[in-house]
């Protein structure tokens, strides 16, 4: 049977898992799995529930509005696939590898296209039968260029975008479209390295460990709420080059790993951070 996935954000206050599952209960669906959290800090609680069972869709949601606080946020959603376009450069490591998931159906994603600002990584993605895009950068300002890349989105309609290294800082104008649905690898462990050349930087630094960060894209650089993260150990032997090569695995494996996560319902986004439930 089907399930669902059913997320709530609110004011904390006595009683509210009490409240929810009794809807769910009253509408004679079965709960398959339960999570809950309360940022104590701000006193705002989290929920995330997965169940199955036929149900009304309006009816229920309904009811969860008249017993909850009045700044709720409710999400219900089916535990589908999500529609995706990735956007690259030149890099391939993070691109192969997600192409890779989902020919064997180990991404919760379906890839309707890849689009990118240059031509390298064409014949890679036609090898996976999946379109690909490629809107030149050469001439064109910023505006011109991310004009050309919105009208095709438009086109494909995707729920979430991925940077898969894609090396181009996209505007306020573009982000303001895809609020908390483009995911981007940056490979350092943030907030450390933010910026073009992190592995040099690194390097320069004589840092001891290497790592990347996938995050929801904002306004500012390198900023915006963290998703998942992972580390590997370097020492003084390693240059920049070889740094960045060691780097690669860390920051596909993380790519992949944080979109599950975002494609599974797992992630709230508050304020500038994220609540998981894994």
């Amino acid at each position: 049977m089907e399930s669902h996935i059913l997320l709530i954000n609110c004011a904390d206050e006595s009683g509210l898992i009490y409240k929810i599952t009794s809807v769910v209960f009253k509408h004679k669906l079965n709960i398959i799995s339960n999570d809950e959290f309360v940022e104590r800090n701000y006193n705002h609680f989290f929920m995330r529930t997965e169940f199955s069972g036929d149900f009304d869709r309006e009816s229920l949601l309904k009811e969860l509005y008249d017993i909850l606080p009045t700044n709720v946020e409710i999400k219900l959603s089916d535990n589908r696939k999500k529609d995706i376009v990735i956007l690259v450069t030149k890099e391939y490591h993070c691109l192969s590898d997600l192409l890779v998931r989902h020919a064997f159906n180990d991404l919760p994603a379906n890839i309707l296209a890849v689009i990118s600002n240059h031509s390298n990584l064409q014949d890679l993605t036609k090898k996976f039968d999946i379109p690909f895009f490629y809107i030149e950068h050469e001439n064109k300002t910023r505006e011109e260029h991310e004009a050309g890349i919105l009208a095709l989105l438009q086109q494909i309609n995707p729920e979430f975008i991925v940077l898969a290294k894609y090396m181009r800082v996209l505007s306020a104008p573009f982000l303001s479209r895809y609020h908390n649905r483009i995911v981007n690898i940056h490979h350092s462990f943030l907030p450390a390295f933010i910026g073009a050349n992190p592995y040099l930087k690194a390097y320069e630094r004589g840092v001891k460990i290497i790592g990347a960060t996938a995050h929801f894209v904002n306004e500012n650089l390198d900023e915006g709420p963290i998703i998942a993260q992972n580390i590997i150990p370097v020492d003084h032997t390693h240059s920049a080059k070889e740094m960045a090569q060691a780097g690669r695995d860390v920051e596909k494996n993380v790519l992949s790993n944080s979109l599950k996560l975002v494609f599974n319902e797992r992630v709230f986004v508050y304020k500038n951070k994220t609540i998981i439930f894994m």
